[in-house]
């Protein structure tokens, strides 16, 4: 146990304790001299996480610390925080878990980068891993929203923050053509689940579950898709509370309504504004801007070219759309990423000073996405409002 300073009405802890000291809570938080300053509830609420060895409870507030640095703009110490969180996992025999084998389920690793979600979003974040903790049977989560919206990376981050190994159930296994094979194979599969080890330290994830759980009065599903979805009702209802299961899905407005009452909460993703999605490109291209030591940083432009988006993508699509911009652009070309990002999100190049112009693209910026100096883009601006005239 760490010592505790106490000095004027509040209580130290210093910064070498970091990684066992830290509260999911927004209120900590001020450098002094080399000292985290924080109020004596955070610290009575993080030590009694230690001393009731609630890791799940522990983890998730550290993680939240993580979080509010990181938008307060302290990406290192962010980052720091979520390595010494990544190489301090509780202890459980990796021979029995190296011993686990299974058919229907695959092992992937959680999540490693920093999860960007509106905050909506990250509120029933935190507020499943503090159901998860009070341990009263609330155990099953429906991730919905479109592609790209998040769903399945922000499994991977809760499987680390609740420090459990995450397993993927691979339904190109399960799903058979042969008449009742499909039921039999995910009746073997939650076996599977049942002879893992340590049931609490496993989350199971359904991902896209909507490949055997479409509405069974629905016409165009297979009607052995619909007994497939009956078998997996009946199978929910026997699982173990020990083990946390997330399904996802795409297709909600087509999901069966008996399965949506088998979980304990639905997580709506679909709930990003403009703002979000903007802040959140901001935040990946800071992130690669630095990966890929780029030198030439020009936010307010790639704001404006993002806002060209109708819609503007969800954060998948946004991430791979800076990360490609970025990595393909010309090392020679400092303003060659706008251009491409500009082509990314038009799907044409800037060309059309006029267009450009329209766009609300200072003659500045149009020198950036053309090439052109500023001069010879003012020149071709005058000379077609001369030649409209």
């Amino acid at each position: 146990m760490p010592a505790v300073q106490r000095g004027f009405g509040r209580l130290y802890l210093s910064e070498n304790k970091l990684s066992h000291y830290l509260l999911f809570c927004p209120t900590v938080i001020k450098y002094q001299q080399g000292v985290l300053e924080m109020k004596k509830k955070d610290v009575i609420d993080l030590i009694r996480y230690h001393t009731e060895e609630n890791d799940a409870g522990f983890r998730n507030v550290a993680y939240q610390v993580a979080d509010e640095f990181y938008k307060d703009g302290d990406a290192s110490l962010s980052e720091y925080i979520i390595s010494l969180l990544s190489d301090a996992s509780s202890f459980v025999p990796q021979e029995s878990i190296k011993e686990y084998q299974s058919k229907y389920l695959e092992k992937i690793p959680v999540g490693q980068d920093m999860l960007l979600l509106p905050d909506a979003i990250m509120q029933d974040m935190y507020g499943i891993v503090h159901a998860i903790s009070h341990h009263i049977g609330i155990h099953r989560f429906l991730f919905q929203g479109a592609p790209g919206t998040g769903k399945t990376e922000a499994v991977k981050q809760l499987a680390k923050v609740l420090n459990r190994e995450l397993y993927m159930v691979n339904f190109n296994s399960i799903i058979d053509s042969k008449l009742g094979q499909t039921q039999k194979n995910m009746a073997e599969m939650f076996q599977e689940i049942v002879r893992y080890p340590f049931p609490e330290r496993l989350l199971v994830l359904f991902d896209e579950i909507d490949a055997i759980a479409l509405d069974r009065t629905n016409s165009n599903d297979l009607r052995e898709m619909g007994r497939a979805t009956s078998a997996l009702l009946k199978q929910l209802d026997h699982m173990s509370e020990s083990v946390v299961l997330i399904a996802t899905t795409n297709l909600f407005s087509y999901f069966d309504k008996a399965l949506v009452r088998r979980f304990d909460s639905v997580i709506d993703f679909n709930r990003y504004t403009e703002e979000d999605l903007i802040a959140i490109a901001e935040k990946f291209l800071e992130i690669y801007l630095r990966k890929m030591k780029i030198q030439n940083r020009d936010v307010r432009l790639c704001r404006k070219i993002l806002r060209l988006g109708n819609p503007i993508p969800y954060p998948g699509d946004l991430k791979n759309m800076i990360r490609t911009s970025l990595a393909f652009s010309d090392p020679e070309d400092s303003n060659d990423y706008f251009k491409r990002l500009y082509e990314s999100v038009c799907h044409e190049a800037p060309k059309d000073l006029v267009r450009l112009k329209e766009q609300g693209f200072t003659v500045r910026e149009m020198e950036k996405l053309t090439n052109a100096s500023k001069s010879s883009v003012s020149r071709k601006l005058n000379r077609r409002v001369i030649h409209h005239a």
